[in-house]
C-alpha cells in the first residue's frame, strides 16, 4: 500500500457526502461547515478537524430526529438528553458495541468546543454546553508490557534471508529504539535518518509537532543496513523519499500496514498477548524508567505534550518499587533475618 496524503476536502465536500445536499442557512449544518472552514484557515490539522467534524455531526443527526435544526433550539436540557443517549447501553457504535467511556467523552469535547466557537463567534446568545460536566476518563494502565527477553523474540521472527524480512527487522529496531508512533514511522523519509548523530527526525507527529529524538546503536546498524543493500534494490520509483518501502516497492508503508505486519508478528511470537505497535512504545518506556530514565526525557522522547501522559509509566515501573518492599516490609525482613540465622547456624 501506498504512503499517500489525506486528500484535503472542502466543508461542502465534507456534509454533501453525509446528506446529499445544501444546508438551510443558520442550521446546525450550515454552522459546522463554517466551523471546518474557520479552522482550516487557521491552519489546524485535517486528521484533527473531520475528527471533530465526525463527532459534530453524529449530533446533529441525534437532533435532527428530534426535530432540531438550529443552535437557537439546543438548550442545556437537551445537552444532558443527548449525554444520557451516548451514555445508554443500547446507544451502539459501528461495531454494535456499547460506546466507551472515551468515545462518548471525545464526542461531548467537540461539541463544547463547537459551541463556544459559535459564542465567541456571536452566533449564539448563550453557550448551552458551557457547563456541561464531562464523564470520567479513568487512567488505564497498559495491560501487558513486553520484557526485553520477549522483544528480543520478537525481533529474532523476521525471515533475515528476504529483503522484507531485513526490513521488517529494522523496522522493528527503530520502534523498540525510539517508542514512535505507527502513523510516525509511516511518514519517515529517507532524510529522517541522521547517521552521524544517531538522529531521528520525526516531521508532524501527533498535534502536528516535530521532534528529533535518538536512535540506539543497533537499531541504526540495521537500518542503515537497509537503507544501503536492501532498499536501492526495492524502490520502483528512485524519486520515492518513504524510508519504509511496501513489498512491491510502489510506495511507502501505511499506518495500517504497519500495524498489520507488527501484530502478525506478536501473534507467531506465541507470547500471551496481542497488540501492535503500542506494545513496543509501552515497553521502550517502562524499561527505560526501570533503567533510571527521568519521566522528563521519556516525555520528549514520547512526545508527549503534558507530563501526566508521561507518568503513568512510572505506575507500571514497578522494579524499584519492588526492591523497597523488600527491604522495608516487616514480613520480607523477618524471612531474611531467619535466613542469616539458618545460614549462621550451619
Amino acid at each position: 500500500m501506498a504512503n499517500r496524503k489525506p486528500k484535503r476536502i472542502t466543508p461542502d465536500e465534507f456534509y454533501r457526502a453525509a446528506v446529499g445536499s445544501a444546508p438551510k442557512a443558520g442550521s446546525l449544518a450550515a454552522l459546522l461547515l463554517r466551523f471546518i472552514l474557520w479552522r482550516q484557515e487557521r491552519n489546524y490539522s485535517e486528521k484533527g478537524i473531520f475528527s471533530h467534524a465526525r463527532h459534530i455531526y453524529h449530533f446533529i443527526e441525534w437532533c435532527h430526529i428530534r426535530g432540531l435544526a438550529f443552535p437557537q433550539e439546543i438548550t442545556r436540557p437537551i445537552m444532558e438528553r443527548y449525554q444520557s443517549a451516548l451514555h445508554q447501553q443500547h446507544y451502539k457504535n459501528n461495531q454494535d458495541k456499547p460506546l466507551s467511556v472515551r468515545t462518548q467523552h471525545h464526542r461531548l469535547t467537540a461539541i463544547k468546543t463547537w459551541f463556544t466557537w459559535m459564542s465567541k463567534q456571536s452566533l449564539i446568545l448563550a453557550n448551552p454546553a458551557a457547563d456541561l460536566e464531562m464523564p470520567k476518563l479513568m487512567t488505564q494502565l497498559p495491560r501487558y508490557i513486553l520484557s526485553v527477553n520477549e522483544i528480543e523474540h520478537i525481533l529474532r521472527l523476521p525471515d533475515l534471508s528476504t529483503p522484507q524480512g531485513i526490513r521488517d527487522r529494522a523496522l522493528l529496531e527503530v520502534l523498540w529504539s525510539t517508542g514512535i508512533r505507527r502513523s510516525e514511522l509511516a511518514n519517515l523519509d529517507i532524510y529522517s535518518v541522521n547517521r552521524e548523530r544517531s538522529l531521528l527526525t520525526i516531521r508532524q507527529g501527533k498535534g502536528r509537532r516535530d521532534r528529533v529524538v535518538p536512535i540506539g546503536e543497533r537499531a541504526l546498524t540495521w537500518l542503515v543496513h537497509y537503507l544501503d543493500e536492501v532498499r536501492p534494490q526495492k524502490v520502483i520509483n528512485p524519486k520515492l523519499k518513504a524510508l519504509f518501502l511496501s513489498s512491491d516497492g510502489m510506495g511507502g508503508l501505511v499506518s495500517e500496514s504497519i500495524g498489520y505486519l507488527v501484530r502478525m508478528y506478536i501473534r507467531d511470537s506465541g507470547l500471551p498477548t496481542s497488540g501492535s505497535c503500542h506494545l513496543f512504545r509501552h515497553a521502550m518506556a517502562t524499561q527505560m524508567l526501570e533503567n533510571g530514565a527521568d519521566t522528563r526525557w521519556i516525555q520528549a522522547m514520547l512526545g508527549h505534550q503534558r507530563l501526566e501522559t508521561t507518568q503513568i509509566y512510572t505506575q507500571v515501573s514497578i522494579r524499584a518499587l519492588q526492591a523497597v518492599h523488600a527491604a522495608t516490609h516487616p514480613a520480607q525482613r523477618e524471612r531474611q533475618r531467619l535466613c542469616d540465622t539458618d545460614i549462621a547456624g550451619e
